[in-house]
């Protein structure tokens, strides 16, 4: 009895070649099919892009581990992919025309108070997922943004035309605690006793 569990945790059911090659196969066809699927998914701007990104994540796991469910299996894949993107994130570090093909650049979306629709439908986001988007931002609307960058890694930049109400706050206490500070030092002056010779 205890030694089928032991098996069964430690004993590799397919081989290891195969256990190191089929993490790394799906490894570069996600990173390959996320590319071409454009930055919108990672971006996540509704339910439908996170159910794919879920579902897909399970859709691989057995191409993962195929018909191996041992614990040194997974440790083993896992480590497959680990040291893969280190190698490859090492690579593109040190290669920034590779690193931009591969991340691809950041689309300006909108600015100056106008919509970029060729970007937008490049990547199929509508005006109605951006302007909920800037709403989750702390935007009432479109017109208090100066420009929206969707980024590399699918996260959305928002740029305020004003600062921000906190930075505003900022701003007044700074202004007034420099002027009652001003004032102190002229009371102080003008109240201190006057030096003898």
């Amino acid at each position: 009895m205890h030694t089928k569990i032991w098996t069964d945790i430690f004993v590799l059911g397919v081989p290891l070649a195969e256990k190191i090659i089929r993490p790394i196969i799906v490894y570069v066809f996600l990173v390959v099919a996320l590319r071409l699927a454009g930055k919108r998914e990672l971006a996540q701007l509704n339910p439908f892009d996170l159910v794919v990104l879920l579902t897909l994540a399970n859709t691989v796991q057995s191409a993962i581990i195929g018909a191996d469910y041992s614990v040194s299996g997974g440790i083993i894949g896992a480590t497959a992919l680990l040291v893969l993107d280190y190698i490859l994130l090492r690579a593109l570090y040190n290669h920034p025309k590779l690193f931009q093909l591969v991340e691809g650049k950041p689309d300006v979306l909108f600015e100056g108070g106008k919509v970029r629709k060729n970007r937008l439908n490049k990547e199929l986001i509508t005006i109605e997922e951006l302007t909920a988007a800037a709403r989750r931002h702390g935007f009432a609307s479109l017109r208090e943004v100066e420009k929206v960058v969707l980024e590399t890694g699918g996260t959305l930049t928002f740029i305020g035309k004003e600062p921000a109400p906190d930075e505003l706050r900022h701003r007044e206490l700074t202004e007034k605690l420099d002027q009652m500070m001003r004032e102190l030092s002229l009371l102080k002056a003008s109240s201190a006793p006057p030096q003898q010779a």
